[in-house]
């Protein structure tokens, strides 16, 4: 029993990865909005009845493919931070926004499914908020080991708003985060701009505005760098001017 259990599992997974390869081509080619089930069954060649067994709608589909994109480049940005460990925290911050942006260049349709225009009619469920918060997670561990070595410069009294650091306050309870409500409020600026940063390239918002894309977010990422308080970011690489310098 326990083998043909095992050969019904396997067959699953694999019906599953086919489900999701093609919906992902899908995506790519008509965008999340025209995802349905029975285009998806239609290429497979399954009817959709089949197809139903695995996937009860197409928002469950979608939730699936949306959990996968948001873990894989947390992974990406994860895998940075281990990788990087002992460099000094500027160079750390700098390896996991470089994981990110590696990734959505490399994914776009699947970063623009978690970091594009909303999907209509679809509302994303709890089960993405855990894989969702990967990427920050790591950007808060290298401010907090950067803290704990005494290498971060923290925000002075009255810095940051008070509205802010009564979010900042909430978001730290919510993840559990040890860090000072003042650092944290600086550091999901610090998380939204590098978003801002990747979308705007990805989504080709700098089409004869930014050809040195890559000198341009090194030297961007190193201002984030200093925005969240580490002093000691990388200088610019040769050749990374911005615009009006």
């Amino acid at each position: 029993m326990s083998a043909i259990r095992g050969a019904r599992e396997r067959a699953r997974t694999e019906v599953t990865a086919a489900i999701k390869e093609e919906a992902r081509r899908q995506l790519a080619e008509r965008g999340a909005g025209e995802l349905s089930l029975r285009a998806v069954a239609r290429e497979l060649g399954m009817v959709s009845s089949a197809l139903y067994r695995y996937y009860r709608s197409r928002d469950e589909l979608l939730t699936a493919l949306i959990v996968d994109a948001y873990d894989a480049i947390g992974a990406a940005a994860e895998t940075a931070l281990a990788t990087s460990e002992g460099e000094a925290p500027a160079g750390r911050w700098t390896a996991v926004c470089t994981a990110v942006r590696a990734w959505a260049l490399a994914h776009p349709h699947e970063y623009a499914l978690i970091y594009g225009s909303p999907v209509p009619g679809y509302s994303a469920p709890q089960d993405t908020n855990l894989p969702a918060g990967r990427v920050a997670l790591a950007l808060i561990e290298v401010v907090r080991a950067a803290r704990a070595a005494g290498a971060l410069r923290e925000p002075a009294a009255g810095e940051v708003p008070e509205p802010l650091l009564a979010d900042a306050r909430h978001l730290a309870g919510e993840l559990g985060v040890e860090l000072p409500a003042a650092v944290l409020a600086r550091l999901v600026a610090a998380w939204a701009q590098l978003f801002g940063l990747v979308s705007f390239e990805v989504f080709g918002h700098f089409h004869g505005i930014v050809g040195a894309r890559e000198e341009f977010f090194t030297r961007a990422v190193a201002d984030l760098a200093r925005g969240a308080g580490l002093a000691d970011a990388p200088p610019r690489q040769a050749g990374a001017v911005l615009p009006g310098e």
